[in-house]
């Protein structure tokens, strides 16, 4: 099998960011992006997704996170939509649920080459620590409209805001690691009636 890895580098005027991924990877994980809460959250994504990551980015983080962690998301889903190639073979569509303590929450998505986000978490808390939990919708915004994916995520119930936060990057690893994983029985297929994606 062809490896399934990229490298992209994205820089404009307010970020410096850069992402390899490796799709067949054992959850290898490096990150440097100066937000700490969102380095744990990438390293569930990692580790749970068995995808390889090694994530430097830099941005102007003396106004806000925002640019950084948008710019992160769109610089994740280009390098993982590189990395996927043509899709044949792909198993395609990805769910999981993950609970942590009082918190569920699930994760579908789809290779469709469709960009769509349908983001339902009510975070009971504006921040964890010090990072803004609005920023999550914007880095998951980032990453569809670059990996071409429609992604639901779905906190079913929680309190307790790092663990909503937690179970959602988890469910979203475990299902990636779904989608992503070539399925024996349509090797060399397209996983579509259109016979493209």
């Amino acid at each position: 099998m062809t490896a399934r890895t990229a490298t992209v580098e994205r820089n404009t005027l307010e970020t410096q960011i850069k992402v390899s991924v490796n799709l067949d990877g054992t959850g290898q994980f490096n990150c440097v992006t100066g937000l700490p809460f969102l380095d744990h959250m990438l390293e569930q994504v990692a580790r749970h997704g068995l995808i390889d990551l090694d994530i430097n980015a830099q941005g102007d983080l003396h106004i806000d996170a925002h640019h950084t962690v948008e710019d992160l998301g769109i610089t994740l889903g280009m390098a993982i939509d590189q990395a996927v190639g043509d899709k044949k073979g792909l198993t395609r569509y990805g769910h999981a649920y993950v609970p942590l303590d009082e918190s569920l929450s699930r994760v579908v998505l789809d290779f469709s080459g469709r960009a769509g986000l349908f983001h339902k978490v009510e975070y009971t808390r504006g921040r964890i620590g010090s990072f803004d939990s609005d920023l999550f919708d914007e880095f998951f915004h980032g990453f569809v409209n670059h990996a071409k994916v429609t992604l639901h995520i779905d906190n079913i119930r929680g309190k307790n805001a790092h663990h909503q936060a937690e179970t959602v990057f988890k469910a979203f690893g475990r299902a990636l690691r779904m989608a992503l994983t070539a399925d024996e029985r349509m090797a060399g297929m397209m996983p579509s009636t259109k016979g493209s994606l």
